[in-house]
């Protein structure tokens, strides 16, 4: 049952729901997979928080297609289908890691903000965070992430707020202020996280990746997120969701997240 909606930004929308089995075993960097109605398509969405003491789950989500407009039109009191999950492997960070540096780009805040409250609160890492959008309007948990980061850098397209450029220009000032770092986890959209890991590279900056494509059991036998990884299959639901993107095949991805939008604009015009 949700017990909380709000909306977060243009188009953006925050859900926290009751369910205690997900609370009590879950861990930073695991997924859910959710249906809407009985007859509806299951779509993937990160964890973005649990509250552990009322066994409350949060999932934030942008309106890109049918079943997040339905999601969205879903009020205090109503249920959701049928979640599954936890799903996916835990973040695990090397040995001996001490600085970290996360980067988000749009919704994919959502999903970095767990791994910000492992890395601060329960590992007392130190975690700098760079977070990039289009424009003010596009930001999302700021004010929280805030308050558990080392550092927060806040870019924007347009200027808007914080620094004018984009997430690679965040990471750049963030080592030009604080030095180097032991390990950087990026998440949003494809063509952002690839940017950053060839930016990386040549920093040599060893980054994870945190992936989310289309998928509908979380078992491995859809198929539907299974992608080229280091020139092997991989399967992001089992295997993921948490990968090394240096060896991320991300034009593999791309493609097959264009044929999915194009699917997709087919179903709903």
């Amino acid at each position: 049952m949700i017990v909380k909606k709000d909306k977060i930004a243009d188009n953006t929308y925050s859900i926290w729901f009751y369910h205690p089995e997900i609370c009590n075993h879950f861990m930073a960097g695991q997924f859910l997979i959710l249906m809407v109605t009985e007859n509806g398509e299951r779509i993937p969405l990160t964890i973005a928080d649990i509250d552990k003491n009322n066994s409350l789950v949060r999932i934030i989500f942008q309106v890109v297609g049918y079943t997040t407009k339905l999601l969205s039109e879903l009020n205090v009191n109503d249920s959701i289908y049928s979640v599954l999950g936890p799903l996916g492997n835990a973040l695990k960070l090397p040995e001996n890691t001490k600085k970290v540096l996360l980067v988000g780009g749009g919704v994919g805040v959502a999903p970095l903000y767990p791994k910000i409250k492992e890395i601060s609160i329960h590992l007392k890492l130190t975690a700098d965070v760079v977070i990039g959008a289009r424009n003010i309007n596009l930001f999302i948990l700021t004010d929280e992430i805030e308050k558990i980061a080392n550092k927060l850098y806040l870019f924007t397209d347009d200027g808007s707020s914080g620094h004018k450029g984009l997430v690679t220009d965040g990471i750049k000032k963030a080592i030009e202020d604080n030095g180097n770092y032991d390990i950087c986890i990026a998440i949003g959209p494809l063509i952002m996280m690839k940017v950053v890991v060839e930016l990386n590279k040549s920093l040599n900056l060893p980054t994870y990746v945190s992936l989310n494509p289309i998928m509908l059991d979380g078992t491995g036998m859809c198929g539907g997120c299974r992608f080229l990884y280091d020139n092997e299959v991989k399967f992001v639901c089992v295997d993921g969701p948490i990968f090394d993107g240096f060896k991320v095949n991300f034009d593999d991805l791309m493609k097959k997240n264009a044929q999915y939008k194009e699917y997709e604009c087919k179903l709903n015009s």
